[in-house]
């Protein structure tokens, strides 16, 4: 099954929603060189100005990302152009550090920040704002009753989650629609072809409420790229911070390991093949899943985002796919293979084929 050819300004709609985003998600945690990796002033701006140029509106940041210096280049960029652009950004990272509501996911935390987040963008509303993390501790009427006031302030257009198990936001979800509240149109999640458990609860789940899929790290903090190798594994646990090295990064998040360069060597392989890059075959192919609206990439330099958004034009064979596919794959685990096992279906349904 060939898929065909995308451009960052065919738009999709987001989740059930009437708001109209790219294919591809700019990702800015990247702009600003605070946490040392990041790219300065002028190159942060000469993506943005390409991605725009190419008809790109999907700008993805956060409130800590580089210390605040991402969102501040946002809002800089921005100027003149702001309302043709599709502003999302992110709540509940702490701001400060020992002070107990300068993070996390409850009313004050939010409004603090979207208050600041205002001020740095340069504007008087968010398109998006996100939970960013789940924190496992603010009570969900709170969060979603915070997040329509917001909206109905006119602050926000529309809101979504980030990092949060199933049964939470579908919990969430159901509330703002009985209560009348403003619903979840994303879902920001961890997706590429290393990390896809979210398909046993998290992509399903997305499809069922109408939330649109944005995932982060589609390239797995660099390692579908095949810049690694098993000499790189000496990594270890790496450094569970922003401020590491993006080899110890790589392996903090779990990507940087023998499965995963095992996936990535797939992934050359398949992209030797069509004659493109590592990074938009494994771009690509997250974007082969319905419930996957616009993939963040999350570029340094210039010279890496023209070459991400080649993976707009990538097109699969059938073999290609089931390639990657195979070499990616994962248990679902129960109860989705206990459902689909032939015994089970035979029993619900009595040996009547029906079709959905």
């Amino acid at each position: 099954m060939a898929t065909s050819p995308l451009a960052l300004d065919r738009y999709r709609l987001l989740g059930r929603s009437g708001l109209r985003v790219s294919p591809l998600a700019l990702g800015t945690m990247t702009f600003g060189a605070d946490w040392g990796w990041g790219a300065e002033e002028a190159e942060s701006r000469r993506m943005f100005d390409h991605y725009v140029d190419r008809g790109g509106n999907f700008i993805d940041t956060a409130n800590q990302y580089t210390n605040g210096s991402s969102e501040q280049l946002v809002g800089a960029f921005a100027e003149g152009r702001r309302d043709r652009l599709v502003l999302a950004t992110k709540y509940t990272i702490a701001t400060r550090q020992g002070d107990p509501n300068a993070g996390g996911n409850h009313r004050k935390s939010m409004v603090r920040s979207v208050e600041t987040s205002l001020a740095r963008l340069r504007t008087d509303y968010l398109d998006i704002l996100y939970l960013h993390a789940w924190d496992g501790l603010t009570p969900v009427d709170e969060i979603m009753r915070a997040f329509d006031d917001l909206v109905r302030a006119g602050k926000v257009l529309y809101i979504a989650i980030s990092d949060a198990p199933a049964w939470q936001v579908s919990r969430m979800q159901m509330l703002a629609e009985l209560r009348g509240w403003a619903p979840f149109v994303a879902l920001q999640i961890e997706y590429n072809l290393i990390e896809r458990t979210v398909e046993r609860d998290l992509i399903p789940m997305a499809r069922e409420l109408g939330i649109g899929v944005i995932p982060w790290s589609p390239l797995a903090s660099g390692v579908l790229t095949g810049k690694y190798s098993r000499a790189d594994l000496d990594a270890g646990a790496g450094v569970a911070s922003a401020a590491g090295t993006r080899k110890n990064i790589a392996a903090a998040n779990g990507a940087l390991t023998e499965r995963g360069l095992a996936i990535a060597g797939a992934v050359v392989e398949v992209a030797r093949e069509l004659g493109r890059t590592p990074s938009q075959v494994a771009l690509a192919w997250t974007l082969l899943e319905p419930a996957v609206t616009s993939p963040i990439i999350g570029a340094r330099t210039l010279a890496q985002l023209d070459d991400n958004l080649g993976a707009l034009d990538v097109v699969f064979s059938d073999d290609q796919r089931a390639r990657l596919e195979r070499a990616s794959a994962i248990e679902l685990g129960f109860p989705h293979t206990f459902l689909q096992r032939p015994l089970t279906r035979s029993v619900m349904f009595g040996g009547v084929q029906i079709d959905a």
